[in-house]
């Protein structure tokens, strides 16, 4: 049986960044990406363009050159390319993580529940101990990634199930590909989708979009722009303060002029095949009804981590989903097993982004080799 010292999984920037370094360190390393190099970034809308500098999006001391002050999408993966290539970095493609669990020895991991983080001074784990606590068993299913979603398909004759072993696991998976749902009927139908590409297929179509951060008001601009005829809905009073600078003025002017129609405090009930059932709130605590034409539906209400695969490999979630780690190694309560970038978020996800998770991994080389050259 072969056992790596590291098995990554995700192949996002945080991903990448410890892959580089465990390279760095001599250590024996894979990298399983269920989708594209990169998945969550290259399944973005086409015409994207990031809040952040392109230094800040960084890996492995790979300048990031560009002649814009916000990069876009197509500079991103163009850079990340260059990156992979540069550190000539094993990565296995289209390999969808089933499970993680511990194989042999014995169950170690620290029974602490209720708090989200682990004190560094309990959470030590030697190699050794590591070693009698049994390897990682990594189950997972070939599959090959989308061309126009990134999504993994299944794939005919490739299909099959494997297990790969590792001393140690690091499950920089991100949030991007677990929607936030709202729980109405009707979300599961065709015309409904959690994610948008681009607005040419809502051309002359009634569109409904639910969300009030910066993913639901620029896919109202784009839309309005490309002919659509648009209604935003948002629980809340007003948009959310986070919006990019230079979108929030434009989306608030436009709904101030009916260009995009507005629903606030308002939730929707039921998607129907031609409609949606919204409430909004009154000022009274009542409520009213209403059923707004939709040809589409686009519910951007956020993203998760898998909850149901952290959770499955043994690691604490609090009530918010909050794994339990180690802040200075991101070490969990699973000895041996780490998390990086989005994974750590829970359901709060404004905190992690590709400008601090991409020193996550990092760090989790880092102990991992002094662990087995201590």
């Amino acid at each position: 049986m072969s056992v790596r010292d590291l098995i990554i999984v995700g192949a996002g920037p945080s991903g990448l960044s410890a892959a580089i370094a465990a390279k760095q360190r001599g250590l024996d390393y894979q990298v399983l990406e269920q989708g594209v190099l990169v998945n969550s970034i290259y399944r973005f809308p086409p015409q994207m363009v990031f809040f952040t500098t392109p230094e800040l999006l960084e890996i492995g001391g790979l300048p990031f050159a560009s002649p814009h002050e916000k990069p876009t999408r197509a500079e991103a993966l163009n850079y990340y390319r260059k990156v992979v290539e540069k550190y000539d970095l094993q990565i296995a493609y289209g390999e969808t993580v089933l499970s993680v669990h511990r194989e042999g020895g014995h169950d170690q991991s620290q029974s602490t529940q209720s708090s989200q983080r682990i004190d560094p001074k309990d959470s030590a784990v030697s190699a050794v101990s590591a070693v009698n606590g049994g390897v990682f068993a990594i189950a997972t299913r070939t599959s090959r990634p989308s061309t126009s979603s990134g999504r993994p398909q299944p794939v005919e004759g490739r299909g099959v199930q494997r297990v790969r072993h590792a001393q140690n696991v690091l499950l920089a998976i991100g949030y991007y590909d677990h929607p936030n749902l709202i729980g109405v009927p009707g979300e599961d139908l065709p015309h409904v989708h959690h994610y948008y590409s681009e607005p040419h297929v809502y051309f002359r179509r009634r569109l409904v979009i639910v969300g009030g951060g910066n993913s639901a008001a620029e896919a109202a601009l784009e839309c309005y722009r490309g002919g659509a005829q648009v209604t935003l809905i948002h629980r809340r009073p007003a948009l959310k303060p986070t919006i990019k600078y230079w979108v929030k003025p434009d989306i608030e002017n436009r709904i101030k002029e009916g260009s995009v129609a507005a629903r606030f405090n308002t939730c929707g009930t039921e998607i129907k095949p031609a409609s949606v059932v919204v409430r909004t709130a009154g000022s009274d605590n009542d409520s009213r009804d209403e059923e707004l034409p939709a040809d589409a539906v686009l519910l951007l209400t956020g993203y998760r981590a898998d909850s149901n695969l952290l959770r499955a490999a043994g690691i604490h979630l609090n009530e918010r989903c909050e794994p339990t780690y180690n802040p200075e190694t991101f070490e969990t309560n699973v000895p041996g097993l780490f998390l990086a970038g989005g994974a750590i978020t829970g359901d709060d996800t404004t905190n992690i982004f590709i400008e601090n998770g991409r020193f996550h991994g990092e760090k989790t080389a880092q102990v991992i080799a002094d662990r087995m050259t201590g």
